[in-house]
């Protein structure tokens, strides 16, 4: 059995060099790439969320993963529909559809995810950043902010639905250009057809890919690497010319005047022309020689900085609207596509306000203007409004009641974390300071929180928990809460505030180095499944893995009334445990036996 790390960096260096791929069906018969995408994926939160049927990721084993393969060989492997739920829109009274698929399948998805992943991702465009090793919302401002100087006009695009939208047969079209194997291209085409229910009603799926399925955002970035072709190869060839724009006549004659006054040693008067003079600009702001395209994507939000006229730019709207309803048959969203003027207006792209600087007071030290034409970033007030309502009450800071419960430390870790995320995603903003609002408002409910809880004032509860925290910027009052352990071990703490909102300018460093990241040790639960030890009776039989949804499920400490399986896992901190068939019998049933094991694939993937 070829091991899973070698295999993919094969299928990687045949995409590095754009060879098409062949007899890809049969890798799913490899057992080690089932192990390498549960330890992935065992984590998520939705890993113990169930679909249309009750399994879950509790009970994995590895006859599941050979149920699942011995289907496939035999091409009896049938998706099942995923169950729909709807989830709340950011800023909008509307709900998103939401597909959650059944444990198996979501297995499978992690598979042939990987191997796409490992062919298309070295094919991708450069301007491409949502869903990606390496990637993410980060890097794309990043791109915006230090190469997008000079731009005038910005065109924010946004596709219609996009998810629910993809044409299958395009999709099909798409991947079989690259993939010569019918086989894979069928199970794929099931996956896009296996419907869903709704209310317990099945419904077909005529188009797009489940929003929330695994495999649905690498889809969704093959299909859409199209678009980023197109623009790559007809918008920026054709948006782009000019070296540098011309010299602008008027500052020219100025400036020349200028100088011979003060050549001439006639100095009175020459500093208020200087004062006119920085109020011009020295190349000609309307060059119809000189123009200049950029591009950004980030799924199916995308961003065009445009130096040039606004009829160009609504000329360029136009052909991309044309060839995504053309050759890919979507629909840009119209209320969302917006034409801006970067010097009057903010345009939004993932949560950010950009804008461009122009300012002809600000100079550097050779007193050349210093931020004309520079791109910002902002946090957009309506942000912070949103983000501390939460939090408010009439108008004021009050308690979060549904928190009263939790232990002073976790109310304490929660606010924290809220907090800063929060400030982190938005790490790029020059006026990140204006978080400090979300700051106190955050400080002054938790503070509540704690005094409502135990029944005591705001100034008792910072003169209970008061504590200083070195930060890297420098001791800072923070409010800590203290947990104590036993066995010598250093106690909890959970500290809120310590946070600096200053601007981060150094950009983190990532990598993308997919084959780097395959050769990662494998997930210790991998390793502990495929021991065949029961972590109970310390038998070796066919074990499988007992997980639960989060560690605070099961009661801390060592009290007698706890079964054995529960202190265990409290005491190791761990939400899995692998045990014997009989064993997980007592876990779930106590002493009842369990019925005889399927040597066959679920029902839910057999027909």
């Amino acid at each position: 059995m070829q091991s899973a790390e070698a295999l993919l960096e094969i299928i990687h260096e045949r995409g590095t060099r754009g060879l098409p791929l062949e007899r890809l069906y049969r890798h799913l018969f490899n057992p080690a790439l089932y192990l390498r995408a549960y330890g992935k994926i065992y984590r998520n939160d939705g890993a113990m969320t169930p679909g249309v049927t009750a399994e879950t990721v509790d009970g994995m084993s590895l006859k599941k993963i050979e149920a699942i393969i011995e289907a496939l060989r035999h091409e009896r492997y049938r998706w099942t529909p995923v169950r729909r739920a709807y989830i709340a829109k950011k800023n909008s009274a509307k709900k998103r559809p939401l597909g959650l698929p059944t444990w198996s399948d979501k297995l499978l998805q992690e598979v042939i995810r990987s191997l796409l992943e490992a062919y298309y991702e070295p094919q991708f465009s450069g301007l491409s950043h949502g869903f990606r090793p390496g990637r993410g919302c980060h890097t794309a401002l990043q791109e915006i902010h230090r190469k997008w100087h000079g731009t005038v006009w910005f065109v924010e695009g946004d596709i219609t639905d996009c998810f629910g939208s993809l044409d299958h047969s395009v999709m099909r079209s798409i991947l079989a250009e690259k993939i010569r194997d019918s086989r894979f291209l069928r199970l794929i085409d099931g996956l896009l057809r296996a419907g869903y229910l709704e209310d317990w009603r099945y419904h077909e799926t005529l188009s797009g890919a489940p929003q929330g399925g695994i495999l649905s955002p690498l889809l969704s970035n093959i299909y859409l690497d199209r678009l980023d072709e197109y623009v790559e190869a007809e918008l920026l060839p054709a948006y782009n010319r000019g070296e540098r724009r011309r010299p602008y006549l008027p500052y020219m004659r100025a400036h020349k005047a200028v100088w011979k006054l003060e050549r001439n040693g006639q100095r009175e008067g020459t500093r208020q022309m200087r004062r006119e003079l920085q109020k011009l600009p020295s190349r000609d702001p309307d060059d119809p020689a000189f123009r200049r395209l950029r591009y950004v994507r980030y799924c199916d939000d995308w961003l065009l900085g445009f130096t040039g006229t606004r009829r160009e730019a609504e000329e360029i709207k136009d052909k991309l609207a044309a060839f995504l309803s053309g050759q890919l048959r979507l629909r840009l969203s119209e209320p969302k596509t917006l034409i801006t003027h970067g010097r009057t207006r903010a345009a939004r792209f993932l949560g950010y306000e950009i804008v461009v600087h122009h300012d002809d007071t600000k100079h550097d030290r050779h007193g050349h203007r210093s931020i004309n034409g520079a791109i910002g970033l902002k946090v957009p007030m309506d942000v912070v409004r949103a983000k501390r309502g939460p939090y408010l009450r009439r108008g004021k800071p009050a308690p979060v009641l549904a928190r009263v419960h939790d232990s002073d430390y976790q109310i304490v870790m929660r606010y924290q974390a809220e907090f800063r995320g929060i400030a982190e995603y938005y790490q790029l903003a020059y006026n990140r300071h204006r978080l400090g609002l979300l700051r106190w408002v955050m400080e002054r409910s938790l503070t509540k929180t704690l005094g409502h809880k135990h029944k005591i004032s705001v100034s008792k509860v910072w003169h209970r928990h008061r504590a200083t925290w070195q930060t890297p910027a420098g001791p800072r009052r923070v409010l800590q809460v203290t947990v104590e352990r036993g066995d010598g071990k250093k106690p909890l703490a959970a500290r809120w505030g310590g946070i600096s909102l200053a601007r981060r300018t150094t950009p983190v460093p990532v990598s993308d180095d997919l084959p780097a990241a395959w050769r990662k040790r494998p997930a210790e639960l991998v390793t502990r499944l495929t021991a065949g030890r029961c972590e109970l009776c310390q038998e070796y039989a066919a074990v499988e893995t007992h997980q639960v949804r989060r560690l605070k499920d099961l009661q801390a400490g060592n009290r007698a009334d706890q079964p054995g399986w529960a202190r265990q896992m409290a005491k190791r901190r761990r939400k899995t445990l692998i045990v014997c068939r009989a064993c997980h019998d007592r876990i779930h049933h106590g002493t009842r036996p369990r019925q005889e094991p399927r040597t066959k694939a679920p029902e839910s993937a057999v027909r």
